[in-house]
């Protein structure tokens, strides 16, 4: 309900409407307008459908392999997706996908780089509008940031980074993009994606 709220207000201010998105949450696998989701994809969002889907497992997940435990951890991942459905109703996801069609591999990659960390930074501006901050909160959104940046994931998986194919962004840069977002509180501040 937060983000209804904070992105409700944000809309209205800029004289638009905001339709909510749903969270769907599911075990192993599940159909969406978008294909088959499974567990293994991690939490993801749909435009097709509208709506943010995740195995709860996650969680566990994001708390023991990555190192990323709390609450806070948990509600950046969810502000994350909620910030893809934002550039959704803002035409972003769309102007991506025909950027990235016109380009090879590694420069399509980098169009999707921008718009994962702009939804890194749309959480961000939904953290510091919610007031729900408590002492540690910021620590562990970033540690979460940090742990799933595509360098760090990398290098756990591969042994080794390779930046061309990065495809959400290093974990500096997703640091980075989270706390811009929760300095600003402004998510014109959040030019990420092209």
């Amino acid at each position: 309900g937060s983000t209804e709220q904070v992105w409700g207000q944000l809309f209205q201010q800029a004289g638009g409407q905001y339709k909510p998105t749903r969270l769907v949450a599911y075990e192993g696998g599940t159909q969406t307008a978008c294909g088959m989701g499974q567990a293994a994809m991690g939490p993801f969002y749909c435009p097709g459908d509208q709506m943010i889907y995740i195995d709860p497992d996650f969680f566990d997940e994001l708390s023991r392999r990555f190192g990323a435990p709390g609450d806070a951890a948990q509600a950046y991942v969810i502000a994350h997706e909620v910030g893809h459905h934002i550039q959704n109703l803002e035409g972003t996801l769309d102007r991506a996908q025909a950027s990235q069609a016109k380009l090879g591999q590694a420069e399509g990659n980098q169009v999707q780089v921008g718009v994962e960390l702009q939804a890194d930074c749309y959480a961000g501006v939904w953290a510091k509008r919610s007031g729900a901050l408590e002492q540690g909160d910021i620590e562990e959104g970033m540690r979460a940031a940090e742990a799933i940046g595509d360098d760090t994931l990398q290098k756990q998986t591969q042994g080794r980074v390779v930046p061309e194919s990065f495809t959400h962004g290093s974990s500096a840069q997703r640091m980075e993009a989270l706390n811009r977002g929760l300095s600003t509180g402004n998510p014109a501040s959040c030019n990420y994606a092209r």
